[in-house]
């Protein structure tokens, strides 16, 4: 597959490495460089073209017969192999009907029916969290919160389930490119994933009435091919568990960062909730990118990237494009950015998304009813991943 890019207009070529610790750490200043350097960037070390503005992603996104899935999102064979059959990794028309099997149970109004239940677990775990006075935001807060709620949506056997965020974390890494130590060592990981999802989460060990039964279900009816089974439980189940506890974290990592902005949630939960969720989304998106191949040449303001290149949609960047979002490293629960890029976009947009917001809305308003200021009292670990942002370990007090 040829990536070699031609242009009317000299295209910018940068050799910023993306995956390396000290980028993973603090991506923005990188993704600022690419952003000013032109419409697409070329990577020769990776061979693929990078879109880091808004305007281009959201193009791509909203684009997807030029800019396709079908050969998958990753950036290595491996991962864009395992991945086929999944509504992440198809075009239509066989991604509409992947998407169909599921697409009532995640409607707003399905998800809607679960608030009590949510709210009902966040306002539990809140209030011991709040007694204890500090505790460690991602161990202790999101990890115990998200898991749950998704396995039992699923309807997963409880044994080996216990390695759902294991698997996430390493899923993610793998997505990276060839060669990548990340992505070599969590390979392993994946393997074991899906032979898992294939041996023990049969229909006959998965909860009646859950999605892992109703996708079993679909396949019966010929709905859809039975090798998507196993993809299509694993691309509803465990990459929804590791971006949603990546929001929750960055939620309250920010709100400790800037007390004037929880200040004005806690006064106002009703109205700037969910707003507020929209602006962490954007400023720190949990999945940071995926790519696409063009079908047919793409013109990027004179800059022409032929058909079959490999293009990177840097989801992190568009979300702190200064060309769509004034002042946009600045953290502000009233910009209300529900164009944000962080559920990509199109026919792709994130299927979990509601669920996601859901649960971070939830965990945020029992907080809001307890605690007037987050501190962060020992450093903040993040998670070095090849595609998510994340903590490992953010420890506060609460007061």
């Amino acid at each position: 597959m040829t990536n070699t890019v031609l242009s009317r207009t000299a295209p910018a070529t940068c050799d910023i490495d993306l995956f390396s610790d000290q980028h993973l750490e603090n991506p923005y200043p990188n993704y600022k460089l690419l952003r000013d350097a032109g419409p697409v960037v070329h990577l020769p070390e990776l061979n693929v073209t990078a879109l880091a503005r808004y305007k281009a992603i959201r193009f791509a996104l909203d684009n997807w017969r030029t800019f396709s899935s079908a050969d998958g999102v990753s950036l290595n064979d491996l991962l864009n192999k395992a991945w086929t059959g999944t509504v992440i990794a198809s075009d239509p028309p066989y991604h509409s009907a992947l998407r169909a099997v599921l697409n009532e149970r995640v409607s707003p109004r399905q998800i809607r029916k679960l608030t009590a239940d949510i709210e009902a677990r966040a306002e539990l775990l809140v209030e011991e969290l709040v007694e204890r006075g500090s505790f460690d935001a991602m161990t202790d807060c999101a990890y115990r919160f998200v898991p749950p709620v998704i396995l039992d949506l699923i309807g997963f056997p409880k044994e080996g389930s216990e390695n759902l965020l294991q698997w996430a974390e390493q899923i993610f890494n793998v997505n990276g490119p060839d060669g990548n130590q990340k992505m070599q060592e969590s390979v392993p990981g994946l393997v074991k994933m899906f032979e898992w999802l294939g041996k023990e989460c049969t229909k006959d060990r998965v909860t009646p009435g859950g999605f892992a039964a109703t996708i079993h279900e679909a396949a019966e009816r010929g709905e859809i091919k039975p090798e998507s089974v196993v993809p299509l439980m694993a691309g509803y189940s465990i990459p929804g568990t590791d971006t949603t506890i990546g929001l929750i974290g960055s939620a309250l990592h920010l709100f400790a960062n800037n007390p004037d902005q929880w200040k004005m949630v806690r006064e106002n939960p009703d109205e700037l909730l969910r707003p507020a969720v929209a602006e962490v989304l954007r400023m720190e998106s949990p999945v940071q990118w995926f790519s696409r191949v063009l079908k047919q040449d793409y013109d990027a303001d004179g800059v022409i990237v032929p058909e079959g290149s490999r293009i990177l949609l840097l989801f992190g960047s568009g979300n702190r494009d200064e060309r769509h979002f004034p002042d946009p490293d600045r953290f502000d629960v009233m910009r209300d950015p529900m164009d944000h890029l962080a559920f990509g976009g199109g026919i792709h947009g994130c299927p979990g998304q509601h669920l996601a917001q859901l649960q971070a809305i939830s965990i945020l308003k029992a907080f809001a009813r307890r605690v007037e200021r987050f501190e962060i009292t020992g450093p903040a670990v993040r998670t070095l991943n090849n595609t998510t942002r994340a903590f490992f370990n953010l420890p506060v007090t609460v007061s």
